[in-house]
C-alpha cells in the first residue's frame, strides 16, 4: 500500500507544481486538464486549461493535486509537509524560496534538536516544516 498526499488548489496547481519542481527538485509527471474531459462541465468555462489531476514526483514519492472549482475550494489546514535535510545551506535555500510571497510562521534557526528548523506557509497556502540535522 502507498499513501500519497493529494492537494487541492484554487486555480494555481500548475504554477505550484512548477514552483515545487524548481525549488525542491521534484519532477512533474502526468498533467490532465479539464478541457475535453468528462469533468469539463463541472468547472467555470475559462478553466479548460486548469489541472483536473496531476502528479509531482520526489524520487519514489508522489504528490498529487488538482485545481478545485471555486465554489468547492477549501483552504488547506491541519497538516504540514515535513522536509528532512542534512545540509544547512540547502535547508536555508529551500526555506528562503518557500517563504517568497508566503508567510514565515517560525524563522529558520538552530534549535536544541536541529542545526536548522523553521516553518513556512508558501504562496499557495501549503504549510512546510524544514528540519536539518546538520
Amino acid at each position: 500500500m502507498k499513501v500519497n498526499p493529494y492537494l487541492s488548489f484554487n486555480g494555481d496547481c500548475e504554477a505550484a507544481f512548477k514552483f515545487y519542481e524548481q525549488c525542491l527538485g521534484a519532477r512533474i509527471g502526468g498533467i490532465f486538464r479539464y478541457g475535453g474531459s468528462p469533468m469539463e462541465s463541472q468547472v467555470p468555462a475559462d478553466w479548460s486549461d486548469k489541472v483536473m489531476h496531476g502528479n509531482l514526483m520526489f524520487g519514489e514519492q508522489v504528490l498529487q493535486g488538482a485545481d478545485v472549482a471555486p465554489e468547492s475550494y477549501v483552504e488547506p489546514k491541519g497538516f504540514s509537509f515535513s522536509i528532512q535535510l542534512n545540509d544547512t545551506s540547502q535547508a536555508e535555500r529551500i526555506f528562503r524560496e518557500l517563504a517568497q510571497n508566503g508567510t514565515v510562521t517560525m524563522p529558520l534557526q538552530e534549535t536544541f534538536w536541529a542545526a536548522r528548523f523553521g516553518m513556512v506557509v508558501d504562496r499557495f497556502g501549503i504549510s512546510w516544516l524544514i528540519n536539518c540535522d546538520g
